[in-house]
């Protein structure tokens, strides 16, 4: 497949700002491009929070309430709602003078798309890039076989059933006592939440508002970073064009702010999410150079569920061939299956 065939994701870029309310929102943020978040914001505090307190009023709630409140929160707001969270993050949404809005994201918006308060701070920016999908990363995939539904399950339930505590202990030994501090003050704060509502006004509305959110961001975060760093060069796994992946021409990228363009990411974790396909595009032989892993037409999570089947002919089908030389399938899927292996660490274990 030419390359060139690969490079039709759309800027999506926000429209010119115009009417009052538009440019009064625009002078509270740091960033133009990023009105879509405000927009996003209100789309939540508007519909989706009052109607997930709604459920909660005695005598109102059933279970085909609390269903349609799912899939209105699992198809309208919950990916976009992350990848906001994931961008706001990485640079500050709110101007300096109203730096108090920037707590409603991850304090009062955040609950209701099953995201604890700081922790997703504490792990993605306190932890994870800084380092990088290597050893010392709690979330690295490098010791597991990417392939592996057996092994992704073991990756799962170690981050399930751990990672408060190993997070905690890794920004202490780090000196990083603020972040840890944030990191149990909002997870522990969540839980006496959820379990303060479940015992004295509905236990089901807070399974359906709080709980079910709350599962599915673990896994699905999970799932997400497993496809992003599937495919890691045993040779150079510090090289991010070598342990990381691109998606382009998804829906997900148009949804979720140009999310799929991974290897960019973390090249530039500070780069605005407008500038990802441009970036992408002036780079062509840098990622050829390298031997950087993209995908046309597919995301991260079809990446992991094909792994997961070991539907290698069909990534085939979906790598885009950046080498001077075409690649026949057999040579792909060689490829792909020799980036999924589990690598042994520089301490030995696996």
């Amino acid at each position: 497949m030419a390359a060139e065939l690969t490079l039709t994701d759309p800027r999506h870029a926000p429209a010119r700002t115009v009417g009052p309310i538009a440019r009064w929102a625009v002078g509270l943020i740091r960033d133009e491009r990023d009105l879509p978040f405000l927009r996003l914001m209100a789309l939540h505090t508007l519909v989706q929070i009052p109607l997930g307190l709604a459920l909660f009023v005695p005598g109102v709630f059933a279970w085909w309430l609390g269903a349609l409140y799912l899939v209105l929160t699992f198809t309208v707001f919950f990916d976009r709602f992350i990848l906001m969270l994931h961008n706001t993050s990485h640079r500050v949404l709110f101007k300096k003078q109203h730096k108090w809005m920037n707590q409603c994201i991850p304090w009062v918006i955040g609950p209701f798309c099953g995201q604890t308060p700081e922790t997703y701070f504490a792990h993605h920016m306190g932890m994870h890039h800084s380092e990088a999908n290597l050893e010392a990363d709690l979330s690295t995939t490098m010791p597991y076989q990417r392939d592996s539904f057996v092994h992704f399950l073991r990756y799962f339930g170690r981050f399930f059933a751990f990672s408060l505590i190993e997070l905690a202990r890794y920004h202490l030994r780090k000196g990083n006592r603020r972040l840890a501090r944030r990191l149990l003050t909002g997870e522990l704060l969540f839980v006496a939440m959820v379990v303060t509502l479940a015992v004295f006004v509905d236990w089901r509305a807070a399974l359906v508002v709080f709980g079910v959110p709350f599962l599915a961001a673990r896994w699905l975060m999970m799932c997400g970073n497993w496809a992003q760093h599937a495919f890691v060069d045993p040779m150079a796994p510090e090289d991010p064009y070598r342990s990381a992946i691109t998606c382009v021409n998804t829906r997900y990228n148009r949804r979720c702010f140009n999310d799929g363009y991974h290897i960019g990411h973390h090249e530039t974790p500070t780069r605005h999410w407008t500038e990802m396909p441009t970036d992408f595009e002036s780079k062509l032989d840098v990622y050829r150079d390298r031997s950087a892993i993209v995908f046309d037409g597919i995301d991260y999570f079809q990446v992991w569920a094909l792994l997961m089947l070991k539907r290698y002919r069909t990534l085939a089908k979906h790598f885009v061939d950046l080498s001077d030389t075409p690649r026949s399938e057999a040579q792909i899927v060689e490829l792909l299956e020799s980036r999924t292996l589990a690598i042994v660490d520089r301490r030995g274990a696996r």
